[in-house]
């Protein structure tokens, strides 16, 4: 899609007849966490900086750790912030406020 830095934001909202959920979810962010991403946690999505394939992958990832962790299903919720020649990032976002 683009080379440049762009911020995705993840929403993964597991759903476990026999599992906790935040333990599901906590599945998820360490897969983030090992990543080596930049990202933040909110309390309803974590957001991460990076290319656009990298991120997407990472994702990929974390929906596969919930559901191997015993999901199951998901559901999976993406908001993406992106430039066509720009990078999109934490830092720059904070400025702009």
């Amino acid at each position: 899609m683009t080379d440049h830095l762009i911020t995705l934001g993840i929403q993964i909202v597991p759903k476990s007849s026999s599992h906790d959920t935040y333990a599901l979810i906590d599945r998820a962010i360490d897969i983030i966490q090992q990543s080596g991403v930049k990202y933040e946690i909110t309390p309803f999505e974590t957001v991460m900086e990076g290319k656009y394939e990298d991120l997407m992958m990472i994702s990929e990832i974390a929906q596969k750790a919930v559901l191997e962790a015993g999901a199951d299903e998901c559901l999976v919720y993406y908001r993406i912030h992106y430039r066509k020649n720009q990078d999109v990032t934490f830092e720059e976002k904070r400025l702009n406020r």
